[in-house]
């Protein structure tokens, strides 16, 4: 039986063969958000209240990242045993944002100014859904990356 893939997060980020986060771009003076605004721009000098779908653009440079070597408290469900993992905030440079990702595949090697991409993975399944989140993957590994690269994205 085929699984119906699903995101995590409705209305985040696409289920496309290219993924991409959705923010909204504000009308009155183009500032983008993600994730998106639906009540009033959040620049402080615009009073802006309309907003269109804006897709944010898949690639970026690692700003900064960490490696969580602990479980977070509940409601967050750690694998068993706990799996260290990395997070990554990414600067967008055409919206010049920056959102946070876990990174996907191993952390060692990760470096800041570092360009990564947006990738799908798998969070969890259940027996008729595939729950998928958006994670930053390297575009090249890092030079104390493990050999084989880095783990691919679904």
């Amino acid at each position: 039986m085929t699984k119906t893939r699903i995101p995590a997060v409705e209305g985040w980020f696409t289920l496309d063969d290219e993924p991409h986060l959705v923010g909204s771009r504000c009308t009155g003076c183009g500032t983008v958000f993600f994730p998106a605004e639906r009540t009033a721009c959040r620049n402080p000098g615009c009073t802006g209240l309309d907003f269109e779908e804006h897709r944010l653009g898949r690639r970026g440079r690692v700003w900064s990242f960490s490696t969580n070597h602990y479980a977070p408290p509940a409601p967050y469900v750690s694998p068993d045993p706990f799996v260290p993992y990395t997070v990554a905030a990414v600067e967008l440079p055409d919206e010049k944002l920056v959102v946070l990702g876990q990174v996907a595949g191993e952390g060692p090697g990760l470096r800041v100014g570092q360009e990564v991409e947006l990738v799908l993975d798998t969070l969890y399944e259940d027996d008729e859904h595939e729950y998928v989140v958006w994670k930053w993957r390297p575009v090249e590994p890092g030079p104390n990356a493990p050999t084989g690269g880095v783990t691919e994205g679904v």
